[in-house]
């Protein structure tokens, strides 16, 4: 198994209080690890959205939200996942996937407590800029207690067994369960923080199964970018999207620096985004709600 080791003193998603309703209030920016040093193309993409744009909307149809559970060969235990449907999923129909990550400090609910990408989706699919699609919140805690208490540090080498928790366990469950396209080209991986790391590290050397790929504030692994990219010429064969991601007061903008200037001086396609935000939840759902009508388009 190809295994990756995060760098524990700058890896964490920075803890976020857990609210149940559908719109937590928002922790204030933070600068994480150490100040960041701008370079030259260290800019946005895309602007700010608009205000309003992950409301609840009551003219539109909505998705469901459901948690399942599947049994993990990888683990030896019985485990849960957060998945959405589009509305008015249908068996008739094949549908593309989007396994999104969590951070160090998180599990399967912590993308919806933070980003709500479910109402995203939703609104973005009734204004015809997103493709309708799956998207499941695995826990990428890949050890038999999963939760994350105590020393979250100490858990982050569970965090490279979820490799082959997602690959062996994970999407076979979600292939069996739901009617899903099962292309490469209709599967995607993202994630923020640990679970950034853990996308740009699983996706970009599996682009067998990955052809969409995208790392939001991507927490550090040891592995070198020509490390993740052995083939430059099968990724930019292969590779329909790879988005790297990070604000701009994030301690960790470095990391994705890095990779950025692999993939520029490559010339491997790729969007580079850097928002004047920290390394929070502002960054992860703007960044979401724009990789979302990039993704299966």
């Amino acid at each position: 198994m190809k295994s990756f080791v995060f760098f524990l003193a700058l890896a964490i998603a920075l803890p976020v209080t857990a609210q149940d309703d559908a719109q937590p209030e928002r922790p204030q920016r933070r600068r994480f690890g150490v100040p960041p040093k701008l370079n030259e193309d260290d800019n946005a993409a895309f602007p700010d959205p608009a205000a309003g744009f992950s409301a609840v909307r009551e003219d539109i149809p909505h998705g469901k939200l459901e948690m399942i559970e599947y049994e993990s060969k990888t683990v030896g235990t019985t485990r849960k996942m957060n998945v959405y449907m589009p509305p008015g999923y249908s068996s008739e129909k094949k549908y593309p996937v989007l396994y999104l990550l969590h951070g160090i400090g998180g599990d399967e609910t912590e993308w919806q407590r933070l980003a709500q990408p479910g109402n995203l989706l939703d609104n973005l699919i009734a204004d015809g800029k997103a493709t309708p699609m799956i998207i499941v919140m695995p826990n990428g805690r890949a050890q038999k207690n999963d939760r994350a208490e105590g020393n979250v540090f100490e858990s982050a080498p569970a965090f490279a067994v979820f490799e082959r928790d997602l690959l062996d366990d994970v999407i076979p469950a979600i292939e069996a369960r739901y009617s899903v396209d099962t292309n490469r080209e209709q599967r995607a991986l993202a994630g923020l923080s640990m679970g950034g790391g853990q996308s740009l590290n699983f996706g970009l050397t599996h682009l067998d199964t990955f052809a969409w790929v995208g790392g939001f504030s991507s927490a550090p692994n040891t592995k070198q970018p020509e490390e993740l990219v052995p083939d430059v010429d099968a990724a930019k064969r292969q590779l329909k999207l790879l988005w790297l991601s990070c604000g701009n007061k994030d301690g960790l903008l470095g990391v994705s620096q890095n990779m950025h200037a692999f993939l520029k001086g490559h010339e491997i396609p790729h969007i580079w985004h850097v928002d004047g935000n920290g390394h929070d939840p502002t960054h992860w759902q703007n960044s979401l709600y724009y990789f979302l009508q990039k993704v299966f388009m």
